[in-house]
């Protein structure tokens, strides 16, 4: 049994905690406790510290492998197809150039700390839907664009029980850049589909994968959800989950994970259920 994770990331002034003692770590049957995803973050950077540390060596050498594989691959290709593939745009290069613009990163100010999520563009008017979680406690909200552009955010309104909120920001109009919200009623097993947000603050990644299942329910974050292997991390919370064609079929928003990061099991929420309930919340909203 795995603990029910969210996904904004968030850091706090405390130490991380130790690894976990012996006798935890040795029984199988023990299970992770809950709790929101955001709290991972200094505990995240600290782990990666201790791996670049301790544990660089290796990495390092792998990549050094890897990159000779690849280089003498690369040589035994032909010159001209080698230069064909260096430049042909794939589904997932055109998909990001097209949605990225759409995403933004949520940095919230709490009073001991900062939280990092996502967020969509949903019209000119500045209107920017996320997760009710990523901006629960904020004493500021401050918005960041692909372009470079920040605001500060206020709140119009949130729906905890669909874990759903609408910020809004002033910016100049060349910033925004809605996305296009599809139909999850068509959404399939097996589907390609890709994610864009800001997992431990790298604003901006993009990861791909496939639908997994749908119609998922997972303890504290509702029914009816797709599930993906995409893989999402703490600050993707927010952001967009979009078909094969750029559109948003999804809002992302928990993970199932027994180590606080993912293992291939993402959920997000149907972008119809998104639909139906954002009027409620801020009924200028232009969808």
């Amino acid at each position: 049994m795995v603990a029910h994770q969210y996904f904004e990331t968030q850091s706090e002034p405390a130490a991380p905690p130790p690894f976990p003692p012996p006798e935890s770590a040795g029984n199988p049957s023990s299970t992770p406790p809950k709790k929101r995803f955001g709290r991972g973050l200094l505990v995240a950077v600290a782990a990666l510290t201790v791996a670049s540390g301790a544990g660089s060596g290796a990495l390092t050498a792998a990549l050094i492998d890897h990159g000779a594989v690849t280089a003498s691959a690369s040589t035994a290709l032909p010159t001209t197809q080698t230069s064909t593939n260096s430049t042909a745009s794939t589904p997932a290069t055109t998909i990001y150039k097209q949605d990225s613009p759409g995403v933004v990163t949520i940095t919230v100010n709490l009073s001991n700390g900062q939280a990092i999520g996502s967020g969509i563009v949903l019209d000119t008017r500045g209107d920017i839907v996320t997760n009710a979680h990523v901006i629960a406690g904020a004493r500021t909200i401050d918005v960041a664009f692909s372009d470079g552009t920040t605001a500060t955010a206020t709140l119009v309104g949130s729906n905890t029980a669909a874990d759903l909120a609408v910020i809004r920001v002033s910016v100049a109009a060349s910033s925004l850049h809605p996305l296009t919200l599809g139909s999850s009623a068509s959404v399939q097993i097996g589907d390609s589909v890709y994610a864009i947000g800001s997992p431990f603050g790298l604003s901006g990644s993009l990861t791909e994968g496939i639908v997994s299942n749908m119609g998922q329910s997972v303890a504290a974050s509702g029914a009816n959800l797709i599930q993906t292997d995409a893989a999402i991390n703490p600050g993707n919370s927010g952001g967009p989950l979009v078909n094969a064609q750029g559109q948003v079929i999804g809002i992302n928003n928990a993970i199932e994970s027994p180590v606080d990061g993912n293992v291939g099991v993402g959920f997000a929420i149907p972008i119809d259920q998104v639909k139906q309930i954002l009027p409620s919340i801020d009924g200028g909203v232009n969808l």
